[in-house]
């Protein structure tokens, strides 16, 4: 008998215009797996975060009550007609964890808490509670007199509490202490006068450096300092000095570069700047602890010879087997539950981890597949599982471990929604939707509904370069010299000595924690003459945008005052430039309390973010407004020639050609760029960097099929220019179209570390002893 509540077997979108989104209607069946392809930017992320599972959150945070709702992000109501059918959305996003450095893999799993409670039951010696246990505790004792009211009679009581936690009182729970190097602030030889200091900004004749003339003399080499002024020189107490007729306020060099360079946030400085932090912090294991982060009370309670620092330095493959083989009664449903999501890592292919990994130091996918270990035991059905580009990071070895679960979550009733470019993850597909046809505003569109053959079969630029297949080259480049790692130890490397050819493309590839990152970023990246470019997110507020981020801005600015001859502070929508209403925003938020806060047009500038003022201004017949609407490709002629030439800004919009992003327009927020963009905007930025050696990380992430032919275009003009480029890749593309492969294995984890291959592409195929051997054998046919 139908019943009408079987009717409900489709999710329907209608009227779809976030971000770029053109009026989008579309239908996608339930508890199927439905991927979602189409170029980098073609808005394929805007319908399925931003508005498909923006709107489930959104629904689910109203059946709170509006007290609990203040304490929750308010979200607006997507831009779109109609949404019917939707179920609660669980999204497992590429967002990186926060790299907080008390976070740790077992702190973001709950693995950690279990085990704390593991031990607290049958540690030996009993050291105490949980939090006996826990690095971010710290055990802390008091007594005093504590006055309390009660049936009207004033009483006062002695009183004393302690709180044992694990936290080593050395690192205070880091793990490892910091130091200055002391050579990489001064010159010793020189006196101060001379310019001994090295540090960015202090410059002899500036009052930085004067003030130290008030308590040790100026003309004198610091080593020839008494130990009394070196004390003085380096570790002062601040106070206030009478100096040049002045009260001035001196302070020890290390106690002023401390507050001023490193308790500042690393990614926000100036290159210069972060390039001397990390020549002056070393970072040394904690000598008492030993990097584990506890105490010694919790490193002394052990179970069967294990304490809990052992248990979670061992590799989570290991850990689990000792999780099954301890029986306890007293403690079985704890044990059971720990072995259980131990076990989910070790299927999710994350059991080269240990859980004091910390978290911060894992890549995109390896953040993404630890989330997902949440939902994999997960007895919710009938729930939409919304995934971003679930094979990132992943070795063709290990997407095929991917799909099994993919399709493991499907066949549990639920919605598996996918953005996904790789064609093995396509290929799995129960129904696709390909949106495009190109970026931007080009994008935008449904180009594709229907199965993965009708795709093949269909002409759009996914159905076209789906079966793509990259031939071996026939001939590879001769290096030019050779990079030298001797004795490479960091992680799960073993003692690993290799020469990285320069002058050519050098492809470093093997399964998710083989060792890859940990020999290039842990023996290269460090050096002087080299660029990296890693995975890490581009910061951004709302205000900064493409423009902000390159540079580019700088140049226009000044280009844009010369002509007219005003400042060019004028030129700033976060300066003197910006519109008073809604302070060079654009947009005005208002926040209606307990409510979802509202966001409008400024009516003063129309969302143009300037004075009326400034805009009277022009370059080349635009202003400044019309200029960052632009779209990079139309930005790049306009600054070429005429009067608005303006070399500086050319070579960078010259860039972002380069790299794939003309279809950006120059004022376009960060926020609303995709992983993919933000990825290439980094590398046109750091493509302006001197060095000969560049080292990208996973450059293909968030590249469709028909961008990544454009990017090996770029990797190949590198190279013709001179530069030495390495890269971290699982792209079988990129493998191909390498000069020479560096191949890390067998396994991963414990099993890995080790260099399995090193030779030429065509090499690899024929030998085809290792994973990636086969895998790239099978891609190019042969």
């Amino acid at each position: 008998m139908d019943i009408v509540a079987d009717s409900h077997d489709l999710i329907r979108v209608q009227g779809a215009r976030e971000n770029n989104l053109k009026n989008v209607s579309v239908e996608i069946p339930k508890r199927r797996l439905t991927v979602f392809t189409g170029v980098s930017g073609s808005g394929k992320s805007s319908l399925v975060f931003g508005t498909i599972a923006a709107e489930s959150q959104r629904m689910i945070n109203e059946t709170y009550s509006s007290f609990l709702q203040g304490f929750m992000p308010s979200l607006d109501r997507p831009e779109v007609d109609v949404l019917e059918g939707l179920t609660t959305a669980i999204i497992v996003d590429q967002e990186r964890m926060g790299a907080n450095v008390r976070s740790t893999v077992g702190t973001a799993t709950d693995a950690n808490a279990m085990l704390r409670i593991l031990f607290s039951r049958l540690g030996d010696p009993h050291v105490g509670s949980p939090q006996a246990f826990s690095f971010n505790v710290a055990s802390i004792s008091g007594a005093g007199a504590v006055t309390f009211e009660k049936g009207g009679i004033t009483t006062k009581e002695r009183r004393d509490f302690t709180i044992t936690g694990g936290m080593c009182p050395r690192c205070e729970g880091m793990g490892s202490v910091s130091d200055i190097d002391l050579s990489q602030l001064f010159d010793e030889t020189k006196s101060i006068a001379e310019g001994a200091l090295t540090i960015p900004g202090y410059t002899a004749d500036g009052w930085y450096v004067k003030i130290f003339g008030a308590v040790v003399p100026m003309d004198q080499p610091i080593a020839s300092f008494t130990d009394k002024q070196r004390t003085e020189f380096l570790y002062g107490e601040s106070r206030k000095v009478k100096f040049d007729n002045m009260n001035l306020t001196f302070e020890g060099l290390i106690p002023k570069i401390q507050k001023s360079f490193f308790a500042k946030d690393r990614e926000a400085m100036q290159p210069h700047i972060r390039a001397f932090v990390d020549r002056a912090a070393t970072f040394t294991t904690c000598p008492e602890c030993n990097g584990t982060r506890l105490n010694e009370g919790a490193r002394s309670s052990k179970i069967e010879g294990i304490s809990i620092a052992d248990a979670c330095a061992m590799q989570i493959s290991d850990l689990a087997q000792w999780v099954h083989g301890l029986d306890e009664p007293s403690v079985a449903p704890l044990l059971a539950k720990l072995g259980e999501t131990l076990d989910s890592f070790v299927e999710i292919g994350l059991g080269y981890l240990s859980l004091d990994r910390p978290s911060g130091t894992l890549s995109g996918g390896e953040a993404q597949r630890t989330k997902m270990i949440r939902h994999l035991g997960s007895s919710l059905t009938d729930v939409t599982y919304v995934f971003d580009e679930p094979t990132v990071g992943l070795h063709p070895h290990d997407i095929e471990r991917m799909n099994v679960l993919l399709l493991q979550l499907r066949d549990k009733g639920n919605t598996v929604l996918v953005v996904e470019h790789k064609p093995e993850a396509i290929a799995i597909a129960d129904h696709v939707i390909d949106l495009g046809p190109r970026a931007g505003t080009e994008g935008g569109t449904i180009c594709f509904e229907g199965t993965v053959d009708g795709l093949r079969a269909s002409g759009t630029l996914t159905g076209k370069h789906l079966d793509d297949r990259a031939k071996l080259k026939d001939s590879v480049r001769a290096p030019s010299g050779a990079l030298e790692i001797r004795g490479a130890k960091s992680h799960n490397l073993r003692d690993v000595d290799v020469d990285i050819p320069l002058g050519v493309l050098v492809v470093v590839t093997g399964v998710a924690g083989s060792g890859k990152s940990s020999l290039i970023h842990g023996s290269v990246s460090g050096r002087d003459d080299v660029v990296s470019i890693d995975q890490a997110a581009i910061r951004g507020s709302r205000r900064s945008n493409p423009a902000t981020y390159t540079g580019l801005l700088e140049p226009i600015r000044k280009a844009f005052a010369k002509a007219n001859g005003v400042k060019p502070a004028l030129f700033s929508a976060n300066s003197e430039g910006a519109c008073p209403v809604c302070n060079g925003n654009g947009m005005i938020y208002t926040d209606l309390g307990m409510m979802a806060s509202v966001a409008s047009t400024c009516e003063v500038c129309g969302g143009k973010r300037f004075q009326a003022a400034v805009l009277e201004y022009k370059l080349g017949g635009k202003d400044i407004s019309e200029v960052l609407a632009m779209p990079v490709t139309e930005a790049e002629r306009f600054f070429a020639e005429g009067e608005a030439k303006t070399p500086a800004a050319h070579a960078i919009l010259d860039r972002m050609v380069d790299v794939g992003l003309g279809y950006l327009s120059l004022g376009q927020p960060l926020t609303t760029l995709s992983g993919g963009e933000r990825q290439r905007l980094k590398l046109a930025t750091h493509m302006g960097e001197k060095g000969s050696v560049y080292v990208l990380d996973e450059p293909t992430t968030g590249l469709h099929l028909a961008d990544v032919d454009q990017l090996l275009g770029l990797l190949d003009r590198l190279v013709e220019h001179g530069r030495s480029v390495i890269v971290i890749e699982h792209h079988q593309a990129v493998m191909a179209h390498a000069d020479w492969i560096i191949d890390l294995g067998p396994g991963a984890g414990h099993d890995g570390g080790s260099v399995v291959f090193e030779g030429t592409p065509a090499d690899l195929v024929a030998d085809r002893s290792t994973l990636t051997g086969q895998h790239l054998a099978a891609y190019v046919g042969v």
